[in-house]
């Protein structure tokens, strides 16, 4: 892989059940995604763009095909490490339409819970989670409790807290989908600058066309293929 690509996938192929309950739902999936990339990846309910990205973040297995991240092949026909949990913890970031903040921890203990329960040290998560809350413009928010917080600035917590591992890959599963217009563009655009500040790939699911002008590429699932297109123009 070159030193810019993130994510490459090569015939992958993902299906459910067998005889008369089968599904065949992701065909022959060939992809790339570099660093500093924002890439939307839209298709119609039901037809596979949340099992790809589980499939990308080492959570739901393949049927097979090869899946690289960063330099590192971690499926080719079967999984290639049985730390597949470590590979999430240590390259990925996850966020998702809800922000699944812990009601009962302030802000500042929604960031570092992980990063501690993983045994870095409690200065280093602390100081990691200052820093993100500074970056996101909510650094006087980390003694608030979510329910104190708009829904826009629990998402940017959610980001930050997708941020805390330092990953290469963000996947974001519908982030805005819970949002007015406004603050989905916000969050975008977030994402968006992370992508080329922080050196990061981000697949961003969603279903709101008017968040793709945003993004630098499109892949669109269509009859269980993954079609890329280069801009918004080429959808239409």
């Amino acid at each position: 892989m070159s030193k810019k690509q993130a994510i490459k996938v090569e015939n992958l192929n993902k299906s459910f059940g067998k005889g008369d309950t089968f599904v065949d739902v992701i065909h022959n999936a060939n992809f790339s995604v570099d660093k500093g990339e924002l890439v939307a990846l839209i298709a119609p309910s039901g037809a596979g763009k949340t099992t790809l990205l589980m499939m990308i973040g080492c959570v739901n297995e393949p049927n097979s095909g090869t899946i690289w991240l960063g330099d590192e092949k971690v499926y080719e026909n079967r999984w290639l490490t049985k730390e597949t949990r470590k590979i999430r913890r240590e390259k990925i970031g996850f966020i998702f339409q809800a922000h699944y903040l812990i009601p009962f921890l302030n802000i500042i203990d929604n960031l570092t819970l992980l990063p501690q329960a993983n045994k870095i040290d409690e200065k280093e998560s602390h100081s990691r989670a200052k820093e993100l809350l500074k970056y996101f413009d909510i650094a006087d928010k980390e003694i608030a409790m979510p329910s104190q917080l708009s829904g826009g600035q629990n998402q940017r917590v959610a980001i930050a807290r997708a941020l805390m591992n330092n990953p290469e890959i963000i996947l974001a599963d519908e982030p805005t989908a819970a949002l007015d217009s406004k603050r989905s563009v916000d969050v975008v655009k977030m994402l968006k600058k992370i992508a080329v500040e922080q050196d990061v790939a981000v697949i961003m699911v969603t279903h709101d066309e008017a968040m793709l002008p945003l993004c630098d590429r499109v892949l669109i699932i269509e009859d269980k293929k993954v079609v890329q297109k280069s801009n918004i123009k080429e959808i239409e």
